[in-house]
């Protein structure tokens, strides 16, 4: 039986001028009037556009006195706004469909060796599980493996389908998914259970029951959600279209009580010079319309979806990248999140008459087999302060070292006729007692300084005789303050999640500038915790990786689950972040922020455009007909036919202006939601009122000077 050994590719950088002329292709295929019908707003531009071209056939056979020149141009103009429209959407799920491409491609059909439950039970006592494992295999194709199916995989082969690890452990390749290089540990039970289809196994073997149903993998959600195409609008963007639409709607009323308005006046004068064309009264239409905010709406939410996959976040609906957006308080683990994860020596702290120097050679000894991140930071403290690096197990045949047990929460090493001890404070303690000594004022002193400052202190026993304190403390994420300080600036409450006694939690909560935090947590807390801020109207966002985290994830409006932890977590969060970063949380609720500020920020600058455009082009389309309103044209603008096609220029050029802001999203800034509002209205608001009158006068005087009209 061959062994598979497939590579995952690289996820393929799409130069910037295939994806322009993807999305250019793109552009016209969506013509189709079946996909025009999805964005309401434009779809009214697309009839407009259809109804101009047929104003245009009938003044070039002589059907309308229309100038046929001004009817084509406008003609021409309208379908430009339509394909415009059409390239910034295509152009945004240009992104996506990259990223899906590159999933699709590590997506491959292996064979998978299934085994029986009595296969694995018999296997575990073999001498070579491997080879046992190997010759009762059947081989299947990874397409046929149903949930609850037990598979085998060695090293050098691809994992065929997404399960939990029943047996073994070892490295796996994650970089089809997650981007990162750096292999990772799988093993059975614990918080690194789960692994994922498509990834590949480097090291040793695994023995894992399936998850998921063929075609509901993990990557099979993953390349659904990057496919823009099937995008579905969240809640506020469909609340905003029905909004558009209302908009639409009151102009398309507006446009033609203009046009009958005009018909009586001419009518009354006995003239019929109506200056309100049936061309001139479509152009009207689309120019007051919110086309703007109307053709950027789907690029602006497939672009947020973008940003969230390129920071190697899945979300699992739109719904929660917008719920990130309004996020107020963040739940956040300590361990790995705020804190490094590994507890660190920091300080030797001798009593009793010891030196340093001794306490830091007895913990250095009685450390030199503790292969936890916690005795080799002693081993590595000992030798940056005092240089005591030359003794090692294997050149001191004298060393007898005593394992650390769960029942006696002590280890150490007998050397040289000397009995070295270390642990925690109380065991330590009991143990020097029963010898005979005693555990001294200073001694508790000290143990009580370092509880309070946050640390855990672990005694130093030599001979019976207590000789020092290690002081262990949570390392503080570099950086991690000053993130905090920004989330409080942006009015989001940042809450520490931990197992700590309180007066530990206290002082590490101190250290990092979180606002608040829980003690002693349990799932049954964490779920309290986030019930009891949304009862008081909070938006809640926590992370979370194990078994013991589903109940609180599956409860926070926003749950960004670890792609190294539990299926449980996975399924009960609706994000996984793929890189298992706590601390993108952050992240991700600026990513939402940012999505919900763009679309703000389009949509005021869209209206204020149409504001603009109403007061710049009514009077000018009036005044052959009511010279008396001279005085409101303030534009001076030549005639009622340069007017409306500069009015219509600009509306469909300002749409591709602003695709690269759609697309990159408004620059963020952790300021308080009051000066945000402010900040957006005076750029967005004005800029939208001052933009149409200077572009619309400059196309005026330009089409003035070529003479047509």
């Amino acid at each position: 039986m061959s062994k598979q050994t497939i590579s995952a590719p690289a996820a393929p950088e799409v130069a910037p001028r295939s994806a322009t002329w993807d999305a250019i292709r793109q552009s016209f295929v969506k013509l189709n009037p079946r996909l025009q019908t999805a964005n309401p707003v434009m779809f009214m531009v697309y009839l407009s556009a259809i109804m101009t071209t047929i104003l245009l056939v009938c003044a070039l056979v002589g059907i309308t006195g229309t100038n046929p020149i001004f009817v084509a141009s406008v003609c021409v103009v309208l379908w430009l706004s339509v394909l415009f429209a059409n390239f910034a959407e295509a152009l945004a799920q240009g992104r996506g469909k990259a990223q899906a491409d590159s999933l699709r491609a590590a997506k491959r059909d292996v064979v998978a060796h299934k085994i029986t439950q009595a296969d694995m039970a018999r296997g575990m006592h073999e001498e070579d599980p491997v080879r046992f494992f190997m010759e009762q295999a059947q081989e299947i194709d990874s397409s046929t493996l149903k949930k609850k199916d037990i598979f085998f995989v060695a090293a050098g082969e691809q994992i065929p389908a997404d399960g939990e690890v029943l047996k073994g452990a070892a490295s796996v390749d994650e970089s089809a998914i997650t981007g990162e290089s750096a292999p990772v540990i799988r093993e059975s039970g614990g918080d690194r259970s789960s692994v994922t289809g498509g990834t590949t196994l480097l090291s040793d073997w695994l023995v894992v029951e399936v998850s998921a149903e063929a075609g509901n993998s993990f990557l099979d959600q993953m390349i659904a959600m990057v496919e823009s195409a099937a995008r579905k609008k969240t809640p506020n963007e469909a609340a905003l279209e029905v909004l558009l639409v209302a908009l639409t709607l009151v102009f398309l009323t507006v446009a033609m009580a203009l046009y009958a308005f005009s018909s009586f006046s001419v009518a009354g004068e006995g003239t019929h010079a109506n200056p309100l064309t049936l061309t001139s009264l479509v152009a009207l239409f689309v120019c007051l319309a919110p086309t703007t905010i109307g053709a950027l709406l789907s690029a602006i939410g497939i672009a947020g979806m973008s940003r969230l996959n390129k920071a190697n976040v899945l979300a699992m609906s739109g719904r929660a990248v917008e719920a990130a957006g309004d996020v107020d308080v963040l739940l956040l683990d300590k361990t790995g999140t705020i804190t490094l994860g590994n507890r660190q020596a920091v300080a030797f702290i001798a009593v009793d008459g010891a030196t340093e120097r001794d306490v830091a050679e007895a913990a250095q000894l009685s450390s030199l087999t503790d292969e936890t991140p916690e005795g080799r930071s002693v081993v590595a403290l000992a030798q940056e302060l005092y240089g005591l690096g030359d003794k090692t197990v294997e050149n001191d045949g004298t060393m007898e070292f005593i394992p650390f047990s769960a029942t006696t929460r002590m280890s150490g090493v007998n050397y040289h006729d000397h009995e070295i001890r270390k642990g925690a404070a109380d065991a330590v303690c009991a143990y020097v007692e029963a010898a005979g000594g005693v555990y001294s004022a200073a001694c508790k002193r000290a143990v009580e300084d370092i509880s309070r400052a946050g640390g855990t202190p672990l005694l130093v026993a030599r001979d019976g005789e207590i000789i020092g304190v290690i002081d262990l403390r949570d390392v503080i994420k570099q950086g991690i303050k000053e993130n905090f300080t920004d989330l409080r600036r942006m009015g989001i409450k940042t809450v520490m999640v931990t197992g700590d006694n309180p007066m530990t939690a206290a002082a590490i909560a101190a250290q990092a500038g979180v606002d608040d935090f829980i003690a002693e947590a349990t799932p049954a807390t964490k779920l309290a915790a986030i019930e009891r801020y949304q009862r008081e109207g909070h938006m809640v966002a926590m992370t979370g990786d194990g078994t013991n985290d589903a109940p609180a994830l599956a409860q926070a409006d926003v749950a960004v689950a670890m792609n190294s932890g539990t299926q449980a977590a996975k399924e009960a969060g609706n994000m996984v972040d793929l890189d298992s970063d706590p601390t993108k949380l952050i992240e991700v609720v600026r990513i939402g922020k940012q999505l919900l500020m763009t679309r703000g920020a389009l949509t005021t600058f869209s209206i204020a455009n149409d504001m603009a455009k109403y007061f710049a082009i009514i009077p000018a389309l009036f005044v052959p007909l009511f010279p008396e309103i001279e005085l409101l044209n303030v534009m001076h603008l030549t005639n009622p036919q340069t007017a409306i096609l500069a009015a219509v220029i600009y509306n469909a050029f300002i749409i591709v202006a602003l695709i690269p802001l759609a697309l990159r999203g408004v620059k963020y800034r952790e300021v308080p939601a009051s000066k945000l509002l402010s900040r957006n209205l005076a750029v967005y608001g004005v800029g939208g009122l001052v933009l149409p009158f200077v572009c619309i006068k400059l196309l005026d005087m330009l089409l003035a000077a070529v003479g047509l009209f």
